[in-house]
């Protein structure tokens, strides 16, 4: 018989490496100590069987439960062995309670091998050897798009066809545009694409035309000589040189004025260009990615936008879509979130509570994914126990005030819930002044370090004032009393 996988999830490496010692020689344990290494190692074997060490869950159990989903999908008939933390978080404990999934209890564990080998018998699957994994994957639930060093991971329809076109466009040398709100990811995207095509080891360089004055733009895309403006005190390349072989990425390039639009077109068409004050024609050989935070139709019939080069940047044209759109992808995007902030802070995150994870799903999220990391990341460092709950989001997050989007055909609305909303007496000025103060406690309180008594003292109010106002806000009782 040959060998058998079965996978290993957990990250605790002496349980894996003793577990590994009991079993049976035709079964070959494939060790993931993460989700993600998990799901990437189900593109590569057919699994006999899994078993899944879920006893330091950190999210609540959202993630262990999108998993088994996949991994059941795969391997429909395939041996589970599950071990979890007490209680069993609920979301992992639902699933169970629907699919034959062995839960193994801490007395079972000696003897977990020998339930593993007894089970050899039944089930017979192929050995499949490991294939390159592909630059684009499809799951049951998401696509992702990997590079060197970034993926892109999307679980929303739209976003999948787009990342499954943009895949096959970025392996080409043309140009791609871009359009998305501010904060949707255009910049991160842009870096991905550059890591899959084969430039993937030349300079990547951003010109962010917005930032720019209008004067100067031209001379950073195409650099200048001695002398051509009062400033000009020597010859600089410009990006277009400076990027060599590599990829380019004009951000906001509806604001470039009719001039630069036609020596931007010129480029794309051919590569040539001449520095500004300059007859001397030079031929960039770079690739342009090209980005807008508004769509440049409009622009088009207004007058503000050439014709010619928006039909040629339209062709292949990505939209993505803002975070509000794609609703699936909140949750992955925080617990994302949170493993790299919390390294990168070493703050130890034990737990994430259901509570955090359903104020983030609810909110429509203006400021998208630069919005959602900001505040993780503000989660993150008023973290103190090492569980993570509602009560470390911004006030507005829970109060549901949300900001413009930069696009103004679009009203978000009221989102706050119902309690808060009680709260607040239903009036937009109830809110804010709710907003307000909840937001000077909590900061009051970090600032004394949680004491109670002496946050009462520094917003001169008593004790019990503070008690009544934190009960009425839903604020954390990690607190210290005095």
């Amino acid at each position: 018989m040959s060998a058998q996988y079965l996978l290993l999830l957990s990250p605790d490496d002496v349980f894996a490496d003793s577990l590994r010692q009991t079993l049976s020689p035709e079964i070959e344990a494939i060790h993931c100590r993460s989700l993600k290494d998990a799901v990437e190692a189900l593109n590569q074997y057919k699994f006999w069987g899994c078993l899944s060490d879920f006893r330091q869950s950190l999210v609540g159990g959202h993630s262990e439960e999108r998993f088994l989903e996949v991994f059941r999908g795969r391997a429909p008939e395939a041996h589970c062995w599950l071990l979890a933390a007490q209680p069993c978080p609920e979301p992992i404990e639902r699933f169970c309670a629907c699919h034959p999934i062995q839960r193994v209890s801490s007395t079972e564990l000696p003897h977990l091998g020998n339930q593993i080998r007894s089970r050899m018998q039944p089930i017979q699957h192929p050995a499949v050897s490991p294939q390159p994994r592909p630059v684009v994957t499809s799951q049951d639930a998401s696509v992702t798009l990997h590079g060197l060093t970034r993926r892109f991971e999307t679980n929303t329809p739209k976003a999948k066809l787009m990342l499954s076109e943009l895949e096959i466009a970025a392996r080409h040398d043309v140009t791609i545009l871009l359009i998305g709100e501010t904060g949707a990811g255009k910049t991160f995207l842009s870096r991905l694409i550059h890591e899959v095509s084969p430039r993937r080891n030349e300079p990547f360089l951003t010109v962010a035309c917005g930032a720019l004055p209008a004067d100067l733009i031209e001379s950073e895309l195409f650099g200048h000589v001695r002398g051509a403006f009062t400033s000009a005190h020597a010859d600089k390349d410009g990006k277009f040189l400076a990027a060599g072989r590599g990829t380019i990425l004009l951000d906001e390039i509806d604001v470039l004025g009719p001039e630069q639009q036609v020596k931007l077109l010129r480029v794309i068409e051919s590569g040539d260009f001449e520095p500004v004050g300059s007859n001397r024609t030079v031929r960039s050989q770079a690739r342009l990615i090209v980005a807008s935070n508004l769509e440049l139709q409009p622009l088009v019939q207004q007058g503000k936008f050439r014709p010619d080069l928006y039909y040629r940047l339209n062709m292949l044209k990505f939209e993505l879509p803002p975070l509000r759109a794609r609703k699936p992808d909140i949750i992955p995007l925080a617990q994302r979130f949170i493993e790299e902030l919390s390294s990168k802070h070493n703050i130890k995150i034990h737990r994430v509570e259901d509570s955090l994870l359903s104020a983030l799903y609810n909110y429509p999220w203006p400021g998208n994914v630069r919005e959602l990391e900001n505040v993780i990341q503000r989660a993150v460092i008023y973290c103190r126990d090492g569980v993570l709950t509602a009560q470390q989001l911004p006030s507005y997050i829970l109060l549901g005030i949300t900001g413009p989007t930069n696009d103004a055909s679009v009203m978000l609305g009221d989102h706050t819930p119902p309690v808060l909303q009680q709260q607040a007496n239903g009036s937009h000025l109830g809110k804010q002044i709710a907003f307000t103060e909840r937001d000077i406690i909590e900061q009051a309180l970090f600032k004394n370090n949680y004491s109670r008594t002496n946050t009462a003292k520094s917003l001169g109010i008593s004790r019990v004032t503070l008690y009544n106002k934190m009960r009425k806000y839903g604020m954390s009782k990690a607190t210290q009393d005095e």
